[in-house]
């Protein structure tokens, strides 16, 4: 009888611990939001919207504040 190649044998070996552990557990994806959540989505939008991508002659591309008198990234 030929060797099981090594892949065959962990996938019977995770085979065999999902029939005794049961499958794995996922969260759906369509619950509500936290206000934690919410109040973090906000925050996180509001910080992108503070700065404007600028595109170099060479393609690459770089962040700079919308304010102008901001003179800390430039």
């Amino acid at each position: 009888m030929p060797k099981m190649p090594l892949v065959h044998r962990f996938m019977r070996f995770t085979g065999h611990l999902r029939y005794i552990l049961g499958p794995a557990s996922s969260s759906p994806l369509d619950h509500e939001m936290t206000p934690e959540n919410k109040a973090l989505l906000v925050s996180q939008q509001a910080a992108a919207e503070a700065f404007v991508t600028v595109t170099r002659a060479d393609g690459s591309t770089y962040l700079v504040p919308k304010d102008p008198n901001d003179k800390s990234l430039r």
